[in-house]
């Protein structure tokens, strides 16, 4: 799908591709699974070559961010799917030739469709130039970025509290609950792998971007050297966050574990603790019950109700000093 907008009376407007003119001033070109005419339309307007999907996926830096045709090349790795438990990494391409931006992508953003929906209201925010639009889609990302930490910080929070503060009076259930703590754990660090990868992307892309000799030739406007540290900051700022949400969820992990093996060595107590009780009569038991020949205690008349309580109390005294020392 080829979407052409260009910039009419300071908001977005729709050109359709048969309206395209070599003429035409175009500010972006937004390629989303593109078929090979409409990569063809680009790249003959352009003069430029689309990069394939194999080639978005590298990873080697000189593959991500390079100059080519008089165009600037940059592959990010963005994050989708973020309302959801398992966000998915794909890449994004951003061609900057002059004044037009040319973005491949092979996913759907959300950040993608908002910008562009805001971008089309009447009186809008003025864009005119291709780099503007890549800042908007960035910032679009950032602030998307932003609110899943927000909603990933405050899952985190209720995982704490479910570990540290909730009481169960049965140990086994207890044991099972921090078990599926542990997978929501899990969930929540791969998703925080996700959005760090990618923020590290943004990042190194626009350190890329400003880097370029280009830009300071550029007829740049204040705004946009301005919008492009904000943008800079946001990313690393939200990226100490994410390690932080990262450390407090290893601390949780290695939290939960510490009380799973808790309640394990409890219940492994427990029948140590009825081993021992048991051991004194089983004991009593033992002895009265041998073949012998001379056992004075079996002609007493009292011997088996004297036995039955000896049995009686060698388990109860344990009992009460375990009870005591707060054993059981």
């Amino acid at each position: 799908m080829l979407r052409i907008y260009k910039s009419q009376d300071n908001h977005f407007a729709l050109l359709d591709a048969a309206d395209l003119a070599e003429t035409t001033p175009v500010v972006w070109f937004d390629l989303f699974n593109p078929a090979q005419d409409e990569t063809r339309i680009v790249e003959q307007h352009l003069g430029i070559e689309i990069p394939t999907r194999d080639e978005m996926q590298e990873i080697e830096l000189s593959d991500r961010l390079y100059q080519e045709d008089g165009a600037e090349f940059m592959t990010m790795t963005a994050a989708t799917e973020l309302d959801g438990d398992s966000p998915v990494k794909v890449p994004v391409t951003f061609i900057l030739k002059g004044a037009t931006l040319v973005t491949v992508r092979h996913a759907d953003p959300k950040p993608f469709h908002l910008y562009a929906t805001r971008m089309q209201r009447p009186n809008g925010v003025s864009c005119e130039s291709g780099e503007l639009a890549m800042l908007g889609l960035l910032e679009a990302m950032i602030d998307r970025t932003a609110d899943a930490l927000e909603r990933i910080g405050n899952e985190v929070d209720g995982i704490s509290r479910e570990v540290f503060r909730k009481n169960n009076s049965s140990v086994t259930k207890k044991t099972r609950d921090l078990q599926s703590l542990i997978e929501q754990i899990g969930q929540k660090g791969d998703f925080l792998s996700v959005i760090r990868e990618s923020l590290v992307s943004v990042g190194r892309l626009v350190a890329y971007h400003t880097a370029l000799d280009g830009i300071g030739t550029r007829k740049a406007i204040k705004e946009s050297r301005q919008r492009v540290k904000l943008i800079q900051r946001d990313a690393t700022s939200l990226g100490d966050h994410a390690l932080f949400l990262s450390n407090k969820i290893n601390f949780l992990l290695d939290a939960t574990l510490g009380l799973i093996n808790l309640e394990q060595n409890q219940i492994i107590k427990i029948f140590s603790v009825a081993a021992v009780v048991f051991l004194p009569p089983t004991l009593v038991a033992s002895i009265y019950g041998m073949n012998f020949d001379v056992m004075p205690e079996l002609k007493f008349e009292f011997g088996y109700p004297v036995a039955l309580l000896m049995m009686v109390l060698s388990a109860f005294l344990p009992f009460l000093y375990f009870k005591r020392r707060g054993w059981l």
